[in-house]
């Protein structure tokens, strides 16, 4: 074979083209272009429209099995949750049709008591209807903006309650809305009953901590008589809440031998994270005869030292 027909060029294998980081940077540099020309100019949205309007179909058969699997995890979780709320729903309106065939036979022999013995009747407690309309802006106090104002009348100081007791007190009121302090918020507090037991004492709101969302009975004496389960209803004796509302019910008791007062924490009984429609109740205050003025007293009259008399 003649010399001048080999071929001599080397076979592809060894060939040798653009090196790698010369194709990395153009193609980097590409896909930047892209990439701006994109974001800028919107290249690529007619053909990125196209391929979704041409792949849905896929997608929307590729996600039955998933919603319908969903779907009945769902159904199962809400027919669970609605048979237990219908429940307890039962449970407490037994509850309170018991209570509701004594009230009649109970407000009677408390009218005759208080005849007997010449008290004064249960004050009557005016109430308007109102809806929360959302939490106040603040993250560090414990409020909700309900829908009533001046222009209802609401004052400054309303007790406001749910369906289940005290939720907590009108603190601030504008002519269409106003601002209530829950019970939990730490500057709330709230004179209290314990049913069983007949003491009285103070339960403060307890925002934040191992027990956020719940109330506190402080400077409570170590061998004071309170279990869980005890229930906890307003006083009266504070001039702003009704007598007998339902506030709290003991949850835990801490006593503890380094210190002279129990820890003792409640639960609210309102529902202070989820009530939407609440009852703006008028204080008790403007019911009751004002204080009789603090009497100044008498300046005593100094006596001379050596001087029998008085001096002058």
């Amino acid at each position: 074979m003649p010399l001048g027909t080999l071929d001599r060029t080397p076979p592809p294998f060894f060939k040798q083209g653009p090196s790698a980081l010369s194709k990395l940077m153009v193609f980097s540099a590409l896909a930047l272009f892209l990439m701006v020309a994109d974001t800028r100019f919107k290249l690529t949205q007619p053909l990125r429209a196209s391929v979704a309007t041409v792949l849905y179909p896929v997608q929307w058969v590729a996600l039955q099995p998933v919603l319908a699997l969903r779907n009945a995890g769902e159904y199962l979780v809400d027919l669970r949750n609605t048979q237990q709320t219908e429940a307890a729903a039962r449970v407490k309106l037994a509850q309170q049709s018991l209570r509701a065939n004594q009230v009649e036979q109970l407000e009677l022999e408390n009218s005759r008591l208080r005849k007997l013995l010449d008290l004064r009747g249960r004050l009557a407690t005016e109430a308007t209807a109102a809806q929360v309309l959302y939490d106040a802006q603040d993250p560090y106090t414990r409020k909700v903006v309900i829908d009533k104002g001046m222009a209802e009348s609401v004052l400054e100081g309303s007790p406001v309650i749910d369906e289940s007791g005290v939720l907590g007190q009108v603190t601030r009121v504008h002519p269409l809305v106003s601002e209530v302090t829950l019970i939990t918020d730490r500057d709330q507090a709230i004179p209290v009953l314990n049913t069983r037991t007949g003491a009285r004492s103070v339960a403060y709101g307890e925002p934040s901590g191992a027990h956020a969302g719940a109330l506190e009975l402080r400077f409570m004496a170590d061998n004071a008589d309170v279990q869980p389960g005890d229930v906890l209803t307003t006083s009266g004796v504070d001039g702003v809440y009704p007598a007998g509302l339902p506030v709290a019910k003991v949850a835990k008791v801490e006593r503890r031998a380094d210190s002279a007062f129990a820890r003792i924490w409640c639960q609210p009984q309102a529902l202070v994270d989820g009530a939407r429609h609440v009852m703006v109740l008028k204080p008790v205050q403007a019911q009751i005869p004002p204080r009789p003025p603090v009497e100044a007293p008498t300046p005593q009259p100094r006596v001379k030292k050596g001087v029998g008399g008085p001096a002058p």
